[in-house]
C-alpha cells in the first residue's frame, strides 16, 4: 500500500487570523527567505478576498484525482487546499465540482502546483485559487494506490506541511510554519504602520537612501575601499 493519510490540521486562532487580516503579506519578505511559492503559481481566481488559513495538503499522482475527491469532503472551514501534482502541468485536478465542495465546506482557498479548469464557474463560487495556469484536460478517478492526504508536499518549490499557515494574494503565495509566523507577525505589523510615514517623506522630496540608512552604508563601504 502506497497511499498515506495524516491528521486533519488545526485551524488558526481568531487572534492570529485578525492580525494577518491587517498585514500586508509582502512585508514578510523582509524577514523570511523560505516558504515563498514559485511566482509561476499565481492568482487565477480572485474569489473576492485574500487567502489566509492552514494547509490541508493533497498529493495527486499522474492523471489520478481520487485522493483529491476524498480530501475535498474532509476539509474544514479555514483550511487552504494545497495540491502537489507531482510536476504534472497538463491535467487539471481542480474544477467546478471540487471547488463547489471546498466552497460548501468553508475552505479559505486553494493553491495548486499545476493547472486548473472551470475558472469562470469557480469565480461564481467565490473561491480564491492560485495555480500555474488553466487547462481543459482534466484528471480522472483511476484509483491508483499512491499519493496522499495531509502529508508533507511540495508546492512551487516550497515544502508544505499540514497545518502550516498559507497566505496568498495578487502578489503570490507564501507558506510559513505556525511558530515562525507567530514570532514575526507583530514586527511585520509595526513595519506596515511605519510605511505611510516613509512614503510621505519620499513624496516631500527626501531621498530613500537617507531615510533607510542605505546611503550611510554605501559611504562607509566606499571609505573602506579607499587606499590608505
Amino acid at each position: 500500500m502506497f497511499f498515506h493519510t495524516g491528521e486533519i490540521p488545526r485551524r488558526l486562532s481568531a487572534e492570529l487570523r485578525e492580525k494577518l487580516g491587517r498585514l500586508s503579506f509582502p512585508t514578510l519578505g523582509h524577514y523570511l527567505e523560505e516558504g515563498f511559492v514559485d511566482p509561476g503559481v499565481r492568482r487565477i481566481v480572485a474569489g473576492g478576498r485574500r487567502v489566509i488559513g492552514t494547509a490541508f495538503t493533497v498529493r495527486t499522482t499522474a492523471t489520478d484525482s481520487t485522493a483529491l475527491h476524498h480530501a475535498a469532503g474532509l476539509i474544514e472551514e479555514g483550511h487552504v487546499l494545497v495540491i502537489d501534482t507531482g510536476g504534472d502541468r497538463r491535467h487539471a485536478p481542480l474544477g467546478e465540482v471540487v471547488a463547489a465542495q471546498l466552497a460548501a465546506r468553508g475552505a479559505a482557498g486553494a493553491v495548486v502546483d499545476g493547472v486548473v479548469t472551470d475558472t469562470d464557474e469557480i469565480a461564481e463560487l467565490g473561491l480564491a485559487v492560485h495555480a500555474r495556469g488553466t487547462s481543459m484536460l482534466t484528471t480522472k478517478l483511476h484509483g491508483i494506490d499512491a499519493g496522499g492526504v495531509n502529508v508533507p508536499v511540495t508546492c512551487g518549490g516550497a515544502v508544505v506541511r499540514p497545518g502550516d499557515v498559507v497566505l496568498a494574494d495578487a502578489n503570490g503565495a507564501l507558506v510559513v510554519p505556525l511558530d515562525v509566523l507567530e514570532r514575526i507577525v507583530d514586527l511585520a505589523l509595526e513595519d506596515d504602520a511605519e510605511e505611510p510615514g516613509l512614503v510621505a517623506d519620499l513624496r516631500s522630496g527626501m531621498p530613500l537612501g537617507s531615510l533607510t540608512g542605505a546611503s550611510d552604508t554605501v559611504s562607509a563601504l566606499l571609505a573602506s575601499d579607499t587606499p590608505q
